[in-house]
């Protein structure tokens, strides 16, 4: 049940007040507050709740406002922030209040998302209109309700079908909507057959913009906890790699971003600059990371968060297992047993065995009429390596190399090309004489064998899931390039894999094919 008052935080559930310049007051937000939610959107599952007292601009953009009362009409109290916010967060309910209407608007799809979005604006505690439906029980549609009921099942326990279901008078996102009509003068600029373009619009560095304001010298806080941010040029807030250094050894955000943190001795953290490890060989650190972070890994076989049912097959130096949140069907990654941030670090005795895996999987994506692209996104600070394996139907095998260096282009680069010779495991050798283990660095090995590499600046802005929109584009499914769009529920995930490991075990290298 949810009123007009403001809550907090909790579970599956985010709030917001209204925007102040300080943390003072109740009720209120910051624009930490709202980089922290920011940050909320960029984590996995689905968000079920969002609670705000301002409305979000433009919620009633593409809805049937004919019996909305007059006050959806009324600018004021309106929040662009919110907006914002709603639509990267992309929850399920999005209810607020401070305009004093009640207002249920139809549900609304979300860019790249399954699920629907409702909103409800709540109107005030005790106004006029309610009182006068406990005199007419039949004038419900003039209420104006302060309170609204709903019982929702949390995402987490859905089906994907029950996610995936669209009420029949679902619109479109009114924030996409926006976008639009903002961006009309610049669309009919596009070739009507630019079906390309379109799809990588996002890419062209040309059409990002600096956005100043007062979060230019603070710090972005998903950048300097995770490593990147989905925002990139766009982000109003610093991303600064000392910063996240010292976020990984333990120093408090609020220390590094103000000076100061207001939990004092509460504070689980460090609110001292770290000098440990300043003389370190880059070799010594990376050795440090693997031994204190493998316990918690995901992709580490020994740890307690690995999901052991996504396995496929285990070799002596690497396993095979399904993508979480797979691209396409049968997207599997190839991933080192060693906690090792890339595969380019690992010995080189272990590429043998990766070739044969490599090989394995050709032969089996080909008696499926299918190619397949493997590639690599390698940063500072990758947890632990894997290298990705999508396949992709024979016909649109040819225009692979054509799309990523479109893509390339749009963000302003050329990639570097490796021709084996039909010898994978000297593109590997090619590789390594190119990447310093310092940098960052992607590649993508095309079906023909070709390399396509970029080592990327400590300045560029690189998207983190790069390779995955860009066959998410060739593959005209645009929609499922964030793998949290795609996730399945256990049951179906052990499914796909018991499928998986009939048709890999002819070609399983662990199983002594002679590949």
């Amino acid at each position: 049940m949810a009123s007009s008052s403001a809550p907090t935080s909790t579970g599956s559930r985010a709030a917001a007040g209204s925007p102040s310049t300080d943390a003072g007051g109740y009720g209120v937000y910051t624009e930490d507050d709202v980089d922290a939610l920011r940050a909320l959107a960029e984590e996995p599952g689905i968000v079920d709740m969002f609670l705000t007292n301002e409305w979000p601009s433009g919620v009633s953009n593409g809805a049937d406002t004919s019996n909305a009362p007059p006050g959806v009409s009324d600018p004021s109290a309106y929040d662009s922030i919110v907006s914002e916010l709603v639509a990267e967060i992309k929850p399920r309910y999005h209810i607020a209040g401070t305009k004093g209407v009640y207002y249920a608007r139809e549900p609304y799809c979300n860019k790249e998302a399954e699920h629907v979005t409702r909103f409800i604006g709540l109107a005030a505690v005790g106004n006029k209109e309610k009182q006068a439906l406990y005199n007419c029980l039949y004038a419900v549609h003039a209420s104006q309700k302060f309170i609204h009921a709903i019982s929702p099942t949390p995402a987490s326990m859905m089906s994907t079908a029950e996610i995936r279901t669209r009420p029949p008078n679902t619109t479109l996102s009114p924030y996409m909507l926006a976008e639009k009509t903002s961006h009309a003068r610049e669309a009919t600029k596009r070739p009507a057959n630019s079906d390309i373009d379109t799809q990588y619009w996002r890419f062209d560095v040309s059409k990002r913009q600096k956005q100043g304001g007062a979060g230019g010298d603070k710090l972005c806080f998903k950048f300097t906890s995770s490593g990147s941010c989905s925002r990139g040029e766009k982000c109003n807030y610093r991303h600064d790699a000392d910063a996240r250094d010292q976020y990984l050894r333990n120093v408090c955000f609020d220390f590094l971003n103000k000076g100061k943190c207001e939990r004092g001795p509460d504070c689980n953290f460090n609110h001292s600059l770290s000098e440990e490890g300043a003389s370190f060989s880059q070799n010594a650190r990376s050795h440090s990371d693997r031994r204190s972070s493998g316990k918690n890994c995901w992709f580490c076989l020994s740890s307690p968060n690995v999901e052991s049912h996504l396995v496929i097959s285990i070799g002596e130096s690497y396993y095979c297992t399904l993508a979480k949140g797979a691209l396409v069907q049968n997207h599997v990654l190839l991933v080192p047993i060693e906690h090792c941030p890339n595969t380019l670090m690992m010995p080189s005795e272990t590429d043998m065995e990766l070739a044969k895996y490599k090989n394995a999987l050709n032969m089996y994506y080909k008696n499926q009429a299918n190619e397949v692209v493997f590639f690599e996104w390698i940063f500072q600070h990758s947890p632990h390596a894997n290298l990705q394996a999508v396949p992709i139907p024979l016909s649109k095998a040819s225009n692979v190399q054509r799309i990523f260096n479109l893509a390339a282009k749009k963000l302003g680069f050329e990639f570097a090309v490796v021709n084996p010779d039909d010898d994978s495991s000297e593109g590997r050798k090619l590789l390594r004489s190119q990447f310093d283990g310092k940098s960052s660095i992607f590649y993508v090995e095309l079906p023909e064998g070709t390399i396509l590499s970029h080592l990327v600046d400590d300045k560029e802005k690189f998207p983190v899931q790069f390779g995955r929109e860009v066959l998410a584009g060739l593959l005209s499914v645009p929609e499922r390039a964030d793998w949290k769009n795609c996730k399945l529920n256990k049951d179906e995930e052990v499914q796909i894999v018991e499928s998986f490991k009939k048709g890999f075990g002819d070609y399983d290298p662990a199983k002594g094919f002679p590949s």
